[in-house]
């Protein structure tokens, strides 16, 4: 019987299944034989157990409605990997929701990737479909995925649907920020702002806009791991199940070409270049930026040939082309009612690299030869073609200068004054989100429409985790104000707009950083056109006021780590965030993780 070889002494255990990444007990037959004794113990029989293996990492969380579908999922997923030959088993990872993550779900997307990284590297799949969607959980995925090197197979759990207030269409969480501001700025009352929180989420699933979560899910299906159909299927969709069960299939076919599907052999510089195509086309969110470089910066050959600016250059010659909030005025759902991805695919085909494989084994331009697409009147309406564009090109944009010397983001199609795309004006500062909260409302703010509002300490480092804080409010003493230049180094979310500076890098929370040295009545000029964010003062002013910084960093003993500001040492997570997160335009991950991380572990331990 062929079930006995595992037990023959005299043959080394090899293959894949149960028999790969035996647990360490000094005898692999011993192993082996243990494991089987407690796989077991769960009902499994041997012709089950002799099947390809398939991981299905679990993010289900009571605190993670945009995963409330993951019951259903894990069941088309299950069935779609059981009627194909394959043993699906599924396992738990660590769950991130926006709103329910302090001090930010980005402060703990790193940990997350760790997670899913040691998880599939642990256990006995062959093939491992992740099942996320929220903000950082497929950034995160991604990131561990690539770092495994085990074939994986992305399932989003899908936008959710737009709910109605007063007979007009509202959703999150683009309508969360505009409406909220209208309550502020007393253009709501209290009823109202109460019913439109009622209706702004009236299903599970994503944000059903263009914010983070639906850019990166269509950014996962440029990168060819996922059904075209994939990316926007509403949450509770039957469309969604079915993707669920296709994704389940499809893994099992992987299982048999396990060498030739792993993410660092599928995916190379040119499947970046089309996700960053795709991203600069819907006008995605400015949070794709520092998630795609650290998920580049994972990829052994890929690391080092996209930079920041990249993204700049591919912008320059993609239009944006979809009318989705919060650049247009559309949802989700529309957007898979005009043919979502499959449509825009066919749509940007001749800006992409076809020839980019996909876990399919086909490349991208075969898998587009294979599903072609017939353009109808609300589909040229929602994804315009390249002549006809939205937006002539650069949705986003990277911006350099004495002020971001590491550069800074910008998304320029979100805008809501474009006069200030060129503009200068005098600095109004605030140290971190606490002077922002004491002062911003005061009557006592020294403030104009013509000023610049500067926040600090959002970094990387600074808050820590990088919040979504960067859409600063407009001051409520300046009424029918709706857009103002407002520079951070911090994020804004990916369903906000306005003409907003983010990720400004080096951050304030590094000692010799130009953003961290600016004061009230400096004088900030931004030009669109050139690229340029700047200060109006000398390399000299910029170097003693860097200095004078020191000295008084000193004189408060706040420590420092190299020229990180971490003020007194940390235990735990946070001192290892503090100590290794790297800046904006790297990724914003741990450096001891990245592609390079054995080199940052060496030059650590020579500094030791």
């Amino acid at each position: 019987m062929d079930d006995l070889q595992d037990y023959d002494l005299n043959k080394p255990i090899t293959g894949t299944g149960l028999r790969q990444g035996l647990t360490s007990y000094g005898d692999t037959h011993f192993s082996l034989f243990l494991r089987k004794v407690f796989i077991k113990a769960a009902g499994y029989g041997e012709d089950a157990l002799a099947r390809p293996i398939i991981g299905i990492i679990n993010t289900g969380s009571s605190f993670n409605p945009c995963h409330g579908n993951i019951t259903q999922l894990m069941e088309a997923v299950k069935r779609g990997v059981q009627l194909n030959g394959g043993l699906a088993i599924e396992f738990p990872t660590i769950s991130l929701h926006e709103s329910f993550a302090s001090p930010t779900s980005m402060f703990l997307r790193n940990l997350m990737s760790m997670d899913t990284e040691e998880m599939i590297k642990a256990q006995p799949v062959d093939v491992c479909i992740m099942i996320g969607g929220c903000d950082k959980t497929v950034p995160a995925q991604l990131m561990g995925a690539i770092s495994a090197n085990k074939p994986v197979l992305p399932l989003i759990t899908g936008p959710m649907m737009p709910g109605s207030f007063k007979g007009q269409r509202i959703g999150a969480c683009t309508d969360c920020r505009n409406n909220w501001a209208a309550y502020r700025a007393g253009d709501l009352d209290i009823e109202d702002i109460y019913g439109i929180n009622e209706e702004l989420a009236p299903t599970v699933g994503t944000c059903g806009v263009m914010g983070t979560a639906s850019t990166m899910a269509c950014i996962t299906a440029a990168l060819g791991l996922m059904p075209f159909g994939g990316a926007t299927a509403p949450a509770v969709s039957s469309a969604r199940m079915r993707v669920a069960e296709q994704t389940g299939a499809e893994a099992v076919s992987v299982a048999s070409k396990l060498a030739e599907r792993r993410p660092q052999t599928i995916l190379s510089r040119e499947s970046f270049i089309n996700a960053i195509t795709v991203l600069q086309a819907i006008g995605g969110s400015t949070n794709a930026v520092v998630h795609l470089m650290a998920i580049i910066n994972r990829h052994p050959k890929v690391a080092g040939t996209i930079i920041l600016r990249t993204i700049d250059e591919i912008g320059r010659k993609t239009p944006l082309l979809t009318d989705l909030k919060p650049s247009g005025d559309n949802y989700m759902n529309d957007f898979h009612n005009a043919g979502g991805m499959l449509a825009l695919m066919h749509t940007l085909r001749p800006l992409l690299h076809l020839d980019a494989l996909t876990i399919t084994g086909e490349t991208l331009g075969q898998r587009l030869d294979a599903s072609p697409f017939k353009p109808f009147p609300f589909s040229l309406q929602l994804i315009r073609p390249l002549d006809n564009p939205l937006y002539p090109s650069s949705a986003l944009v990277t911006l350099y200068g004495n002020l971001a010397p590491g550069g800074a983001i910008l998304k320029a199609a979100a805008s809501k004054n474009r006069d200030l795309l060129e503009y200068e004006g005098p600095a109004v500062v605030f140290e971190n989100t606490a002077d922002l909260a004491a002062r911003i409302d005061s009557e006592d703010l020294d403030v104009s429409d013509k000023s610049v509002l500067v926040l600090k300490s959002i970094g990387p480092i600074g808050n820590p985790g990088m919040p979504e804080a960067g859409v600063i409010p407009i001051p409520r003493k300046l009424k029918g104000v709706k857009d103002m230049l407002r520079l951070s180094d911090g994020r804004m979310s990916g369903t906000a707009g306005g003409t907003i500076v983010l990720h400004i890098s080096p951050e304030s929370g590094i000692v010799d950083s130009p953003f961290g040295i600016l004061r009230n009545g400096d004088v900030i000029c931004l030009s669109l056109e050139k690229r340029r964010l700047e200060v109006r003062l000398s390399d000299a002013d910029i170097a003693a006021r860097v200095e004078e910084r020191k000295v008084s960093l000193q004189k408060q003993n706040l420590a420092l780590h190299g020229k990180r500001i971490v003020g007194t040492r940390k235990r735990g997570y946070r001192g290892l965030y503090e100590t290794s997160v790297n800046q904006a335009e790297e990724g914003a991950d741990f450096d001891f993780m990245t592609a390079n991380g054995a080199e940052t572990f060496e030059r650590l331990s020579n500094k030791a």
